[in-house]
């Protein structure tokens, strides 16, 4: 039998003859067997939260065992690709995330609740509407026009973002999973453990393992969770008087600026008050300086959530269970923004014969997405701030106000008279068998499919801005994403006395197949009417379908001598549908060593150090990420003279091949006080070459450029983990720390060219030879003239050999960096306190040393150079000779340092949030509560303080989804993330 210190059996603890394929779990009582082929075999018995223990089998039939409840980090089980292994044999770096830590987090999806929770992975929350995917990098930026996510793999199955919605950004795959299934994630950051996925692999390797089902009694738990949210920060903006005293301002100071008197007719005194006249209603009114509306309030909505997860576990010796399902409503923060998810999950598996083990995980999902304009566009509610306050927002017949009214279009119209309907349905699937040929050889076998489909419908009345000229507009679109996936692996694990020995060689094939069809529609006869069906005129419709594939074959062996030196070596090689005919495959190797000091001699009887190791690793991995048709040529479909033709569009390139990235890691795993303290410091440098990149060519071609391989990007690194139990007993409390320092580079371009720089002003991200990627490059803004209140530029760099020289002509200001969207530091912190059963979780994450650029600030701070209403700074603006200040005088119609692409609109995006506390009380069940095994009351508050000095709403902010690689950390009218409180009761029959 198995059991715990109280003598209590320990259902479903597993135990496995070392070096073999063979096991078996404990069932309701404890009990188990086993076969064992001879005397001096050694059974291994593990269970969550218990130190795994090794006893050897004598002449006796039977072996019972008490384990004992542990903390050790290094004793735990950490899923590798293609396997597991114990913690403490480890060569390579992989952080791992258990249920615990995610379990209960009000959030929508899986990468959120992942935030500051592992030493060297960025997660950054695109804005603050529900159901925005977030980005996640391991360890910095590694492309430049490349894929830079990790690949994400659930259960076995990979997960593409290749499914697109109407204006073509990636739907989130993981925003379908429920993460109360989550057993565990695992995150793999060194080369060693992420080369065996070859040329997925470059980005990092996220493995998410669902729960399985435990032999014995059947468990039933039900969580129900509601909540609130609101918006984390607002800004402030001008009332009504002061909006009126600025814009007087700022007109009677481009009349002087003309020698134009106030009362002319042509004045720009003269043109604001008409403009006030307008914007109240086309009434006088305003000379009252009523506010009338806040439209920031209007943008906002007090939000509201529910979680609804039920989930069945169980099983006996031959067969177990675990069946969930579940259902949320998310309101988000933006009016017209909801979001509703349904789905469902069963993960079986059971003893075919003695030798043969099957099973099958499948799940299933839907989710309703309800959402405003994107940020890109001027109709997003978040831009209602730019309306006047002077301006009511309906007028007496109850019709919201628009223009010329209102300033600028009324977003709010959107809101009633449009809508954005986003329905994506997923089905993931992998069966799998594991056949025993021997107690020391066996072979698993995985068939998965990843089915996913997304209708998204939008619709426009004839008052909305896209819908006006055309009596209303519609569009639909259907895209799909069809991914298979299948691999063999065959595995061999030996002991002889002190030597240890595996191999694992496998092969594997992806296919995806992704198709679209896109249907427009306009001058429909009523609002009421909003399927395409009832367009009175279809004006155009696309239909695409593409496709790619990847066959690999790959092989792993594992050595270690007394578990003191270890040694790992993996050898992949990857064929693609994706690159050149002359470079469609390539080969990825990666070697690992490390050496367990604790277990040598010279320190026995250390009663401070209980575990010392040191490794090493070396590999390589690939990006294939670059889209399905880089390297071919590609024609699009004309016509001349009336006849249909094709129209050559892009050069082949038969020698476009993979990103390859080469990394070095060096680390130190330790634990003090019989690993009481654990951690771990890893180094690290990852150099990236032959970068996707587009190279002129001679015109001669036909074309001007040509997709190449071609540059080099590095990151290099540190990164520190913590665990610590500080106190035990009845009192306990347990810390868990990570940071990690990352510094990006790029090393070289194209052809020696020295930046890559579009030239707008939304984004002033550029590509710049020895600076991060995406560095913000601009002009320097150097404050205000105090005599005249004329923006002042830099006009010489900062190199101190000579007097700094200012202008106040744009176009005479040197250009420089201004300050790069990527942190130099990142980490979290999380500190666990428990008394009887009462708990207390608080977790902190942030991040240091990052700009954003403020591009709505451009319009909302400008000095009132047009007619968006501003923020409360602008009144700290220039008024007389000799003021001091940074803002400068008031100028309508005039540019006066509204400049987005200079440091005036660049600010320190560092901050630290309070990501989230929980409390609960585990109440003690008794007599009375007759079938209830456990009962659990919790409160939940995410994002309730943030400290930064960011002058926007919300320092969490990359960009809108039209961003790339190098256009990212800018803030243009981005919504904030929600501050959200939940209250929950979880209850286990």
């Amino acid at each position: 039998t198995v059991t715990d210190q109280s003598g209590e059996p320990l259902i479903g603890a597993t135990v496995a003859v070392k070096s073999t394929n063979t096991g078996s779990v404990s069932d309701v009582n404890g009990r188990y067997s086993i076969p064992v082929a001879k005397e001096g075999a050694v059974l291994v018995f593990s269970y969550t939260g218990y130190a795994t223990q090794e006893i050897p089998v004598g002449a006796s039939n039977t072996v019972d065992v008490t384990l004992l409840e542990n903390d050790n980090v290094m004793d735990e089980v950490v899923v590798v690709g293609y396997g597991s292994q114990i913690r403490s044999t480890l060569t390579g770096n992989i952080a791992k995330i258990d249920n615990e830590n995610i379990k209960g987090m009000p959030v929508v999806s899986v990468e959120q609740a992942m935030q500051g929770q592992a030493a060297g992975v960025y997660v950054e929350s695109v804005n603050g509407k529900v159901g925005a995917a977030a980005r996640v990098r391991v360890r910095g930026v590694g492309s430049i026009n490349a894929g830079t996510e990790p690949l994400f793999v659930v259960d076995g199955i990979p997960l593409s973002k290749d499914a697109r919605n109407t204006f073509g950004a990636a739907m989130n795959p993981l925003a379908d999973i429920n993460f109360n299934d989550i057993e565990s994630i695992e995150v793999l950051k060194d080369a060693s453990a992420k080369a065996i996925y070859g040329s997925r692999g470059s980005n990092g390797v996220i493995l998410i393992t669902t729960k399985s089902g435990k032999s014995g009694k059947s468990q039933i738990e039900l969580d129900l969770q509601y909540g609130v949210s609101q918006p984390t920060r607002k800004r402030e903006f001008l009332n009504a008087s002061e909006f009126i005293e600025l814009f007087t301002e700022a007109a009677n100071n481009s009349d002087d600026i003309e020698g134009v008197p106030y009362n002319d007719p042509s004045s720009w005194s003269t043109f604001v008050n008409n403009r006030f006249f307008r914007y109240s209603g086309r009434n006088d009114d305003w000379m009252q300086r009523i506010d009338k509306t806040n439209w920031q309030d209007e943008a906002f909505q007090d939000a509201t959530m529910y979680n609804a997860i039920l989930s069945f576990s169980g099983g006996s010796d031959k067969m177990r269970y675990y069946f969930s399902a579940n259902r949320g409503l998310n309101e988000g923060i933006l009016v017209a923004n909801h979001l509703t998810k349904d789905g469902a999950r069963l993960n079986l598996d059971f003893n075919a014969t003695d030798k043969l083990k099957m099973g099958v995980n499948l799940a299933v999902s839907r989710t309703d997405t309800r959402t405003p304009s994107d940020d890109n566009a001027f109709s997003t509610p978040m831009q209602l701030v730019a309306l006047a306050p002077i301006t009511p927002k309906r007028d007496e017949n109850g019709q919201l106000y628009d223009r010329p009214v209102t300033t600028y279009y009324n977003g709010l119209i959107d809101v009633e008279d449009a809508t954005r309907k986003v329905l994506s349905n997923r089905t993931l699937i992998n069966v799998f068998g594991d056949y025993s040929f021997t107690q020391h050889l066996a072979l698993r076998v995985e068939g998965a499919a990843n089915l996913y489909g997304v209708r998204d419908e939008a619709r426009f009345g004839a008052r909305t801005d896209v819908g006006n000229d055309s009596n209303g507009y519609g569009e639909s679109v259907f895209a799909g994403a069809t991914d298979y996936n299948t691999n063999a692996v065959l595995r061999w694990n030996r002991d002889y006395d002190v030597h240890s020995l595996g191999f694992d060689l496998g092969t594997e094939y992806f296919e995806s197949t992704n198709n679209r069809t896109q249907v427009f529609g306009e001058q429909f006869p009523t609002d009421d009417l909003r399927t395409l069906a009832s367009a009175a005129i279809i004006t155009g419709g696309t239909s695409t379908e593409d496709k790619f594939s990847f066959l690999s074959y790959f092989g792993r062996a594992r050595y270690n001598y007394d578990r003191k030196y270890l040694f790992n070596a993996s050898l992949r090689t990857d064929g693609s549908s994706r690159f050149g005919a002359n470079k469609r495959y390539a080969i990825f190797p990666a070697f690992s060593a490390g050496w367990v000091l604790s277990e040598e001699g010279f320190l026995d009887g250390n009663n401070t150090l209980s575990f010392l190791k040191a490794r090493a690793s070396w590999g390589q991995s690939g990006n294939a990420d670059i889209g399905n048709f880089r390297a071919l040529g590609l024609y699009s479909p004309g016509s001349y003279n009336g006849e249909s033709n094709y129209i050559p569009q892009q050069i082949a390139n038969p020698d476009l091949t993979w990103e390859k990235s080469t990394e070095l890691n060096f680390g130190i795993d330790w634990g003090l006080f019989n690993n009481r303290i654990s951690g771990e410091i890893d180094y690290y440098i990852k150099t990236t070459n032959d970068l996707l990149q587009q190279v002129p060519i001679p015109s001669t071609s036909g074309f001007s450029t040509q997709w190449r391989n071609i540059g080099e990007l590095e990151n290099r690194g540190w990164e520190f983990t913590v665990n610590s139990n500080n106190l035990v007993g009845d009192f306990k409390w347990t810390t868990s720390l990570n940071l990690a320092l990352n510094k990006n580079r790029v090393v070289a371009l194209a052809d020696g060219q020295d930046i890559i720089d579009d030239g707008g002003t939304r984004y002033s991200n550029v590509v710049k030879v020895g600076e991060p990627i995406g560095v913000f490059y601009g002009a320097e803004y150097a404050g205000v003239d105090p005599a005249n209140g004329d923006a002042l530029w830099y006009t010489n760099a900062t190199d101190g050999s000579d007097p700094r020289a200012t202008t106040n002509d744009f176009s005479e200001a040197n250009y420089t960096v201004l300050g790069s969207p990527l942190p130099d530091l990142i980490g979290g912190i999380s500190n666990t306190f428990s008394w009887n059963n009462l708990s207390l979780d608080i977790r902190f994450q942030g991040q240091y040393g990052n700009e954003i650029q403020r591009s709505g600030d451009v319009f909302m701070s400008c000095n009132a150079c047009w007619f968006d209403n501003q923020t409360r700074d602008q009144l700290d603006r220039w008024q007389n000779p000799g003021d001091i200040t940074n803002v400068p005088e008031a100028r309508l119609g005039y540019s006066n340092g509204d400049i987005g692409r200079s440091s005036r609109y660049i600010s320190d995006g560092s901050f630290l949030r309070l990501r989230n506390l929980t409390l609960a009380y585990d109440i003690p069940t008794n007599k009375w509560m007759k079938g209830v095994r456990s009962l659990r009351v919790y409160a939940t508050a995410t994002n309730l303080l943030t400290f930064t000095r960011y002058e926007g709403w919300d320092p969490e902010v990359t960009a809108d989804f039209l961003a790339n690689n190098t256009t990212y950390g800018v803030d243009f009218y981005s919504a904030p993330q929600p501050k959200t409180i939940i209250g929950g009761i979880r209850i286990g029959f």
